[in-house]
């Protein structure tokens, strides 16, 4: 076992030392020992050998000296012995820095810890959680990571802890905001255990409509972490939306993603809209447009595509609601492979980039409006085909059928529009009109 076998956060190494040097040797856990014989450090197993000597004894005087005396009925017992006098001294004269503070809260000690440890590892207010919050009964890790496990067959098992620990402020306190998430700690480990309970009931509700209302199946695909941290909150208020109420969530989330409404404004902004989305949605006080407008014909032409920005993200969201068909063949694209991880294989330029650069070099050939969903193979087999000769021939091939095809990837229609001759320029202006149209329906609540 060599120290590049595992990977470890602070408290995790906190941890395995304490496992390792200062559990009750009855106590199950990661247990070490030093064989004296290979000089390795290896799992203390159920039938240890003799000169195998478990590190739980190391600080336990008569334990150790009872393992020392055992060694004498070996052949090799002063090697071992010697050996055993080694490895207890590198331990036990090992000098450890130690800074005592008294009477001071959490949020002044970790300052101080920032400043003193070696990798210069920052605190997070999640670390604060886990730290205030942790007991030998209760460890607030184990707690996220069974609700992490839950969302695994949703695909969302990626979702970053410090998001859950917000789901828990906002579904208990009604904010995320920092001081009054801190509060949480000063909870009995049953209130939160009750809360995690709670917490995870209704983030499976809100991946269920995420999935089923949105086509998301993976964390990557979700425009904004607020998204998650308010519909988590209106669930563990309402287990239950009725039509109305989900139409409402469709426009504040097509809305929000495509206004860019959590760009900036932080905890602040998100704990006001907790009750503001939830009034809307619930309650229907408020207007859609109270949450943004989805860009004009004109913004799209120069919207560029990068998979970490929330329009580039909604917009292949938008895409999927079409429930879009492969281009080349017409067959019905599986958004669940499609979307379950940003794949860059499963989205095509339909005027290539490598065309566009050898022909048009000034032109931006990235842009979201130049983007449709199509399978890894169809995409090497376009490669950087000359669109004006590809498009149509597809448009003859696919014959009656043509139409539907195009219509559900958001492309102007075959019939109306002349793949054959258009610029890029025309093509990105009559596309622009195409999916305007769709997203303002999504904008509006319904569906497609």
């Amino acid at each position: 076992m060599t120290p590049t076998d595992y990977v470890l956060d602070g408290q995790q190494r906190l941890t395995v030392i304490y496992s390792c040097l200062g559990a009750p040797e009855t106590e199950s856990g990661f247990s070490v020992a030093y064989d004296l014989e290979s000089q390795e450090f290896i799992r203390y197993g159920d039938s240890p050998k003799v000169h195998q000597f478990p590190l739980r004894r190391m600080f336990h005087t008569t334990k150790l000296l009872n393992f020392r005396t055992a060694l004498q009925t070996l052949s090799e017992a002063t090697k071992y012995q010697e050996r055993l006098d080694s490895i207890i001294e590198a331990f036990t004269d090992y000098r450890l820095p130690v800074v005592t503070l008294k009477d001071l809260t959490v949020e002044e000690v970790c300052p101080i810890f920032e400043r003193i440890n070696s990798s210069g590892t920052r605190l997070s207010t999640y670390d604060l959680m886990v730290a205030a919050t942790w007991n030998r009964d209760f460890d607030l890790n184990d707690e996220v990571a069974e609700v992490l496990d839950a969302l695994r067959p949703k695909g969302f098992a990626d979702i970053e802890r410090a998001t859950v620990l917000k789901c828990l402020s906002a579904v208990q306190l009604g904010t995320i905001k920092e001081e009054a998430l801190k509060t949480l700690r000063d909870s009995t480990k049953v209130d939160m255990r009750l809360l995690i309970d709670k917490t995870k009931q209704a983030l499976l509700r809100t991946v269920d409509l995420l999935s089923t209302e949105f086509k998301i199946h993976g964390w990557d695909f979700l425009s904004y972490e607020a998204l998650v941290v308010i519909l988590c909150h209106i669930y563990s208020n309402s287990s239950h939306l009725s039509q109305d109420q989900v139409q409402r969530v469709r426009q504040w989330f097509w809305r929000a993603s495509f206004g860019e409404r959590y760009k900036v404004g932080g905890e602040n902004f998100v704990s006001r809209d907790l009750k503001t989305v939830y009034e809307y949605v619930i309650n229907a006080q408020g207007s859609p447009d109270d949450f943004g407008k989805p860009p004009s014909e004109k913004e799209w032409l120069s919207i560029t595509f990068r998979s970490n920005v929330s329009r580039s993200r909604a917009f292949i969201l938008a895409l999927a609601t079409r429930h879009p068909r492969n281009l080349t063949n017409g067959q019905v694209i599986d958004p669940t492979i499609a979307l379950s991880s940003y794949n860059k294989k499963q989205f095509h330029h339909i005027y290539p980039r490598a065309h566009l650069k050898r022909n048009e070099p000034q032109v931006e050939e990235n842009l979201v409006i130049n983007i449709c969903m199509l399978s890894a193979a169809a995409n090497n087999a376009i490669s950087d085909s000359n669109p004006r000769q590809y498009l149509p021939t597809l448009a003859i091939k696919h014959g009656e059928q043509a139409e539907f095809i195009f219509s559900s990837n958001l492309l102007p229609s075959p019939s109306s529009f002349n793949y054959s001759e258009a610029t890029y320029e025309q093509f990105l202006v009559s596309r622009a009109e195409v999916v305007v149209e769709h997203i303002g329906k999504l904008c509006n609540g319904h569906t497609c």
